[in-house]
């Protein structure tokens, strides 16, 4: 079984910047994808980024282009979600998950087995 566990969550002002962490307990497998949803209240679950472990590649939606990047520390089971520039938008819970496969679209949750508890963040304008 894995557990996915994150931490990072906090309130900053717009322009700000966050780093988010997620560390996996458990075996993932040779190959998985990890990656980091959000969502807001009323609104379905986002895909914002996914890295493919061990490869790194990485994916990611056109609303956070340039301003997060998306890394691993494939010793630690390990990923981070470094997220600059924020913008009131990105307020959201943001969601750890992982499949311990590569198979799927990146952005579909329904094909991502394990998940974390959820980390708030909030930018204020």
């Amino acid at each position: 079984q894995v557990q996915l566990v994150e931490s990072g969550g906090d309130s900053v002002q717009a322009g700000g910047s966050l780093r988010l962490s997620c560390a996996a307990s458990g075996s993932i497998g040779r190959r998985a994808t990890m990656g980091w949803f959000r969502q807001t209240p009323g609104k379905e679950r986002e895909a914002v980024m996914s890295i493919l472990i061990p490869s790194g590649y990485s994916y990611y939606t056109n609303s956070v282009k340039g301003r997060f990047t998306i890394s691993r520390d494939n010793a630690q089971n390990t990923i981070y979600l470094q997220m600059n520039s924020l913008q009131p938008e990105d307020s959201a819970m943001y969601y750890c998950a992982a499949r311990t496969t590569y198979l799927g679209g990146w952005s579909d949750s329904s094909t991502y087995t394990y998940w974390g508890q959820g980390t708030q963040v909030t930018v204020s304008s």
